[in-house]
Order: structure tokens, then sequence, then C-alpha cells
């Protein structure tokens, strides 16, 4: 065998593996995110030329590759078993087919170049798409997320949300590309004429595309800069935030009730010796839920009168995947904000509005036979239908539970109603010590950064951290040897209520649009050249 030949091989089979590699270290725990810059360049590089089925065949295996290594914690949740996880896989990865399929129907017809350009436009259509398509909507793992560790490149998303910064990463991926394709030529024999000129090696079509990328990558640097360089100015309010530490197996057993609530009230009266204004706990945190308690809510009651301070908290019965409990009733995963003394403003609530799908409610059990995959019957919660702002006189600020700070545009109504920070109560317990926590924290980054105002995200087993205006971490609850997962602890902290406005929170996804027109103009003209040809 030939150098020639094994070079081909490599090209044809290895690189869209390489690629899958380069992006799974881009996102936690291993945050390389530099790498995602050029995470997709092998991918690029190995389906040029290819035809369709085989550049749509060597993108879904790269996709479904970083999808069972991002998504590899989730084997843990109780009766998500192999065979769920290679189908969620598959069908995530399939984005990445339709995006090799996609670029390789404009290269074909149209040329390598313009397909290049048609990536990034390409590539943020998908993701949007694959972010709000019904019960299967995931916003996770875009590209953009695994860029929460560098503040200077994510502030662009107050102007067009985090799906610019995926669209810019995809276009210096493609920019890189060019530097690679046509001058690499596979020897292996092509069911396909030869692209147009960049495929053919010319060294001056690739110009345009750096061209165009460069100044869009000073900018991002250059407004990250300016940005982070403000102070964030204002009257700051203390909050502190509980981090319980129960483990799952106990939290819904009446054995350990007692012992939950009393583990609660000695964090709450510790944090209160530092006289916050709002002390939080986590989702789910008391054993059953306060609204059809009458004892365990007076408990509640007098855990916040003795710290002195507004206690904000999750309740909600049964618990999430729980079959027995939830089977025929309906419940609310819900937010209160129990005041400490009576007289005062009336007791406040949210109720989450975006279920877990398959742990708090089976998507349309009655035409979808999910038993043929071994999919059981859920928990029966009912979405809430109000994006409530809290009042806390006179601060405003709204509740995301759980998953919920993944969806932008959820997030975002809060701050449009008014709200001046925003609380992330969660619990991951079930997740054990995995990537999980950590991912859903660096998403809570990006929320920060779109709407510049503080978030808090109350775990119960972690991660509890504050999160400025500017995406940075500014603390976190950890123990003595800095471990921020299943600890127990408090952490109380300052923090400025913002009006701010941005272009994100008023406008949306505004960019999305623009991709979409861009992805229909480059396809609808590769059509074009196919009828000439």
């Amino acid at each position: 065998m030939t150098a020639q030949t094994i070079y081909g091989y490599f090209k044809n089979f290895c690189l869209p593996l390489f690629s899958s590699l380069l992006l799974v270290l881009s996102f936690p725990t291993y945050d390389l995110g530099i790498l995602a810059w050029a995470g997709l360049v092998p991918l690029l590089v190995a389906i040029n030329g290819k035809g369709l089925k085989y550049g749509f065949f060597l993108s879904l295996v790269s996709g479904t590759l970083f999808f069972l290594g991002i998504f590899r914690w989730i084997l843990v949740i109780p009766n998500y078993t192999l065979l769920h996880h290679c189908l969620l896989a598959i069908y995530l990865g399939s984005y990445f087919g339709l995006f090799g399929l996609a670029l390789n129907f404009i290269s074909k017809f149209w040329g390598t170049t313009p397909a290049l350009f048609a990536a990034p436009f390409i590539w943020v259509s998908l993701e949007y798409i694959r972010s709000n398509l019904s019960f299967l909507a995931l916003p996770w793992a875009l590209l953009s997320h695994s860029q929460y560790k560098y503040p200077m490149i994510i502030q662009i998303a107050s102007l067009t949300g985090t799906y610019g910064i995926s669209f810019l990463i995809v276009l210096v991926n493609a920019a890189l590309a060019t530097l690679f394709i046509g001058r690499l030529k596979s020897p292996l024999p092509q069911k396909i004429p030869p692209n147009l000129p960049l495929s053919k090696g010319g060294g001056k079509t690739n110009k345009p595309l750096l061209f165009v990328t460069a100044p869009l990558v000073i900018f991002t640097l250059l407004y990250g800069t300016f940005v982070i360089s403000q102070p964030i100015t204002g009257k700051g309010i203390k909050v502190s935030l509980v981090q319980g530490n129960i483990e799952q197996a106990r939290k819904w057993d009446p054995r350990y009730a007692k012992e939950i609530i009393e583990t609660y009230s000695e964090l709450t009266l510790k944090a209160s010796e530092d006289r916050p204004a709002l002390i939080i706990w986590p989702e789910t945190a008391t054993p059953g839920a306060i609204s059809l308690d009458p004892k365990l809510y007076t408990e509640i009651k007098d855990i916040s009168r003795m710290a002195g301070a507004y206690l904000l908290l999750g309740s909600a019965q049964p618990q999430k995947f729980d079959v027995a409990r939830g089977m025929g009733v309906d419940y609310s995963n819900s937010a209160y904000l129990i005041q400490p003394n009576p007289g005062m403003m009336k007791n406040q609530k949210y109720d989450k509005i975006r279920l877990f799908p398959f742990g708090e409610y089976l998507p349309y059990k009655e035409i979808i036979p999910w038993s043929l995959i071994k999919v059981r019957e859920s928990s029966h919660y009912i979405p809430g239908k109000e994006f409530t702002v809290f009042e806390l006189s006179p601060l405003r600020f709204g509740v995301t539970i759980c998953w919920e700070n993944v969806f932008p545009d959820l997030f975002r109504q809060f701050v449009k109603k008014g709200a001046q920070f925003m609380i992330n109560i969660t619990n991951e317990a079930r997740f054990g010590k995995t990537a999980a926590s950590y991912q859903l924290a660096s998403i809570s980054v990006f929320r920060a950064v779109e709407n510049r105002v503080f978030v808090m995200r109350c775990a119960n087993t972690g991660i509890s951290c504050v999160i400025d205006p500017y995406g940075r971490v500014v603390d976190r609850v950890k123990d003595g040897n800095g471990q921020d997962i299943f600890v127990r602890g408090i952490m109380n902290r300052s923090i400025i209520p913002l009006e701010s406005k941005t272009l994100y929170t008023q406008y949306g996804d505004m960019i999305v649009w623009v991709t979409f027109i861009g992805t229909g103009l480059f396809l609808f003209l590769g059509f074009r050249q196919q009828r000439k040809k």
C-alpha cells in the first residue's frame, strides 16, 4: 500500500474522528475551548469532494461520536439504557450529517469556496433547529458553549446571542480549512468531478474568506476588551446560597425528611449571620411539596423568620424519573419566595415552564409507542404558564428551575419583563460526579452575558456559584480542598441588580433569521448551478 493510499484512507475515515475528539476536548470538564476554533477543520477537509451520501455519512459518524462523548454521563440516569444513549447520539449526530450534506451539495454544483462561505450559516441554522424542535429541543453543547472561560470572546453574545459565537467559530474553521483544501489531494477515485477552483489547488481563492473572517475576529476581541474594562456599578444586595448536598436516594425517603430540614435549617441560620436580604435553597429542596403539607410549610416559615431574611426555595412532589409515585397524578415543579414576617407581602410562586421530557412528562404518549424502545411512563408534571418576576421591594428578580437555563429565549423573557438579576435553582444529584454539572454551569455563563445581569446558581450538590454580567464566575461553594460538587456549604455574596436591556434581551436571536436566509440563498444558488450543469 502506497503512502498516498494510506493518506487517502486517513483523510476519509480518521479526520472526522479527529474532529469529534477535538470538539469533545473543547467542553467541560476538559475545557480546552481553544480547540473548537480548529475542531471542524479535519471534518471539512475529509468531506470535501465526496459524494453527497458519503459526505453525509462521514459527518453523521463524526457528530454521533461527538455526542456520545459529550453526554457520556447520562448513562447514570435511572432507566436510561445504552439503547437510549445510542438513539440520542445518532439523532443529534444527524445534524452534523445534514451539515455535511448541505455543504457538499453547494460544493458539488457551485464550488468549495462558496460552500465554506455557507458553512457558518448552515451550522447555526441547524443548531437553532436542534435547540427548538418540540420535545427534542436540546440547546446543549453548542459550539459557543466551549468558550465560556474566555470573557473577551463571549461579550458579543449581548448583541448576537450565543449563536453569534457559534457562527464566528465555524467561520474561522472554514477559513482555516481553505489553507488545506485544494493543496491536499486524495488518490482515491471520486464519483463526482473535481470541485471548482479551490479544490484544484488555487492559492488565491482562499483569500476572500480570510479577508471576511479576520475583521470579524478583530472586532469581537476589541469589543470584548472594551466591555470587560467597564466597571459594574450600582447599589448591591447581599444574598446567600445554600448547598445542602442531600443524596438523591434520601431526598424522597420519608425516613430522612427530618434530617433534611435540619440540615437546611442549620445552614440557613449560619448564612443569616452575614445578614443577607435573600437566602436561596436548591430545586426540590424540601422533602415534599409545601403546597400539600401544612406542617412542612410551617417549618419553612419558621426557618425564614429565625433567619430574618426572605427565603427562596424549590418544592415539588414526586421526584423526577419516579414512576410509581407519580403515575396518574399531576404536580408542578415550583419555586417559592417565603417572606420572614407576618403582615408583609404574600408569598410568591413560579411554576416551571420548560419541563424535562421523559423525566417530568412523557411527550405525545397518546400517539407515540414509547414502550417499543423501553421508555416507561414518567411523573405527571404540568408546565407553568407565567414568567413570574419576584418582588423583593424595591428589587425584582426571576427564577429558572433545573435545565431552563439552557434555553436562552425563555431566560431572556424574565429580564425583558423587568428582572434585575436571575436565580437558577437545580438538583443534579442524580448525575453523580460527572461532567453534567460543569456543562450546565458553563451554559449559565452565556445567559449572564446575553442579558448583562448577575446570575446565581444554587444546586443541591453543586455547582452553586455567582456569575457576573460579563460571564465571570466570581465565587462558588466549595470545601477546603477546592471541591465544588458533592460538598455541603454556604456562600454569601453581594450582587448588583441591574436595569440592563441589551440588544439580545430586546430582540432575541435575530442572527438566526440571517442564517436561515443565508442558508436558503446558498442552497437556491446551488440548485440553480445544478440546473445549468
